[in-house]
């Protein structure tokens, strides 16, 4: 056996425990570990959000259209049956506006006679009045006349008072004969309470005029 100097011994033990160490470490540190030989995996992903809308109202289910029951329309009332009665006023015309239809400077003739005349029937109807202070006159028609029949009465001069005013003219057809004309308004004047229901016409104004010349 060769003799081996002791600090080549000594080398060879730190050797050998410095070998024995190191093993031992690795072994320790591998077995520890615990994601050792572990398969690796890619990240995940995290799960992505969908976003939520907000439930669509419901709606009523469609109803089909109704259709209303039509009725026929009510027949129009019948017109109400009347007496007929007119007004009107006369006046006397200036003697300078002789002959011009006008009533410039005109006066109203008291006692002026006017004359309703209807002929609805055979026989015409015939109902007459005289003019207040005012000119004005009111005349009822005949008991067998009625708002109907209105079409076919006139109204025309009669007679004057005044014989410096007496001949009649024409003015708003005051000699062939004024139509009757509906009036909504009442009389001017009062009237007896005791008068039946009636419907109220309008004629005129009527005028005489001098009959002779006017003096200049």
């Amino acid at each position: 056996m060769a003799f081996v100097p002791a600090k080549a011994l000594l080398l060879v033990l730190l050797l050998h425990c410095f070998t024995v160490l190191s093993h031992g470490a690795d072994s320790v540190s591998m077995d520890e570990s615990p994601h050792h030989n572990a398969p690796s995996y890619p990240p995940v992903e995290a799960p992505k959000q969908t976003k939520s809308h907000p439930p669509a109202p419901s709606q009523p289910p469609v109803q089909p259209p109704t259709h209303s029951r039509v009725y026929p329309p009510s027949p129009a009332p019948l017109p109400h049956r009347s007496f007929v009665a007119v007004q009107g006023v006369v006046y006397c015309k200036s003697c300078k506006y002789s002959g011009v239809d006008t009533l410039l400077e005109a006066m109203p003739l008291v006692g002026a006679g006017v004359k309703l005349q209807c002929n609805n029937t055979k026989n015409p109807l015939v109902q007459e009045a005289k003019t207040d202070k005012n000119g004005y006159f009111f005349i009822m028609g005949p008991k067998s006349i009625t708002n109907f029949g209105s079409h076919k009465c006139k109204v025309t001069l009669a007679t004057s008072p005044m014989a410096t005013c007496k001949k009649p003219t024409n003015l708003h057809a005051g000699l062939q004969g004024a139509i009757l004309m509906p009036q909504k308004q009442p009389p001017v004047t009062s009237l007896p309470k005791q008068l039946p229901p009636y419907q109220l016409f309008t004629v005129g104004p009527f005028a005489f005029e001098p009959s002779t010349k006017c003096p200049h």
